[in-house]
């Protein structure tokens, strides 16, 4: 288990000895903790009376079977060949065909939580790694049947509850006899109930919506989460299959704060230039920009130079200072890696980027605690009103309204080369900052 990344040298002491000696059992305060974390990664399973007593779960005792030096072929084939959740899936399909949702939706779930845990392992190992795909998919199939298990006991519910055999919020009982069953009694959660509508909607008004978010993960090797699947239709956005590479046109409203508040270096390199929605409010404001992309948009500066087609994370610092940057970031799983690797490699004097506000929130990924904790930006600017819509490149449907609440997220070097230790925030209304002379429409 040494070998495992992510874990501390306490955490592998446990998990070490409760696969030797079969279980483990913790003190209150922080060993409890540290199993608490254990069992979140997949790796201990709590005893259902006792809270301090732990069990290896597979992954922990197949982790250090490879550590010990077990052969990698065995552990492949249990892997490639997994009985325990090949049951699981086919279970609860049995049980989803035959009406019972509720015992489906528990047996699903288990399953997506076992694939979950074993792709995380397999992708650890050299030896495992090409079953990631299989795992994933596998995970895929779970977290489908237990969307649709939701979705029909969701409608099972409010079938329910408009008919008065199902309890309503607040007293007293809509039902005289008070023969009524709740929602926790339907096996979901209020919220469940809640998310389930919204997939359930979904699915009416696009059929298979859900699978292909599913899918489309998969494709673009990365885990089908439910948090992902809420991302692609829970909140209306696209899925990532649509999104692309998340060309999204900067709103103009935004550059006329940013321009009004912010002094750059001569020189301003733009590395997600796209179609120079930013670029070309720069160098209207008397400012030279470096255009790139991961795509070629054949984007061209004022004095016709055409953007570099390259990825920003595979750049590397030039010679001499590097130029300030000022981006709108691609929003998907990349974001946090771009922004990373702008303040680890190139260590800009100053860089200002438009993200989603809720970039400042979270700690569970390392690349966001570097960017908000190790180097936090000086200053925010936070819009009051959510920027005229964003909609993707291509894009051809109906035009919505903003969802979305941006901000400038400002970082500046200071002369110890490093970043700060505070925030300071400001909020403004974009409409107070554009230009007299501008159209009239921008400040609608």
């Amino acid at each position: 288990m040494m070998g495992a990344p992510k874990l501390s040298p306490q955490q592998a002491a446990v998990v070490h000895a409760a696969v030797t000696g079969g279980s483990f059992r913790s003190s209150p305060g922080g060993e409890r903790q540290r199993c608490i974390a254990l069992n979140s990664k997949g790796l201990l399973q709590r005893d259902g009376k006792d809270a301090d007593l732990w069990y290896p779960t597979d992954v922990a005792r197949a982790a250090t079977m490879g550590v010990a030096g077990a052969a990698p072929g065995a552990l492949t084939e249990r892997a490639a060949h997994d009985p325990e959740l090949v049951s699981m899936l086919q279970t609860a399909l049995g049980l989803f065909e035959e009406g019972d949702f509720q015992k489906a939706r528990v047996i699903a779930d288990a399953a997506y939580g076992l694939a979950d845990a074993e792709a995380r392992f397999a992708a650890k190992y050299e030896a495992t790694r090409h079953l990631v795909p299989k795992l994933r998919q596998m995970q895929g199939d779970a977290l489908y049947m237990e969307t649709q298990c939701k979705i029909h006991v969701a409608v099972a519910y409010d079938a329910a509850q408009a008919a008065g055999e199902a309890a309503t919020r607040g007293r007293p009982k809509n039902v005289p006899d008070g023969n009524v069953f709740t929602a926790e009694e339907a096996g979901l959660s209020r919220k469940e109930i809640h998310e389930a509508r919204k997939l359930a909607a979904a699915e009416a008004s696009d059929p298979g919506i859900a699978r292909r978010a599913i899918d489309a993960r998969i494709a673009q090797g990365l885990a089908p989460t439910r948090a992902s699947l809420r991302h692609a239709i829970g909140t209306r956005t696209a899925t990532k299959q649509e999104r692309g590479d998340n060309l999204y046109e900067t709103p103009p409203e935004a550059m006329h704060v940013l321009l009004a508040l912010e002094r750059f270096s001569a020189t301003v390199w733009e590395p997600a230039c796209g179609r120079g929605a930013i670029s070309r409010l720069l160098e209207d404001a008397g400012y030279a920009v470096v255009l790139s992309d991961l795509n070629d948009y054949s984007t061209a500066d004022a004095n016709g130079e055409l953007q570099a087609v390259i990825d920003f994370r595979d750049t590397k610092p030039g010679e001499g200072e590097c130029h300030d940057i000022v981006s709108n970031p691609p929003y998907g799983d990349t974001m946090n890696a771009f922004i990373a690797h702008a303040l680890r490699v190139h260590k800009p004097r100053k860089m200002a980027l438009l993200l989603n506000i809720n970039a400042y929130f979270g700690f569970e990924d390392a690349d966001r605690n570097f960017i908000m904790k190790a180097c936090p930006p000086a200053r925010i600017i936070a819009h009051a009103h959510r920027l005229p819509m964003m909609h993707r490149d291509g894009w051809d449907g109906p035009k919505a309204s903003s969802q979305m609440n941006t901000a400038w997220f400002i970082w500046e070097r200071q002369a110890d080369g490093g970043y700060g230790s505070q925030t300071i925030l400001d909020r403004v209304d974009f409409a107070d900052f554009v230009p007299a002379a501008a159209p009239e429409s921008e400040a609608a």
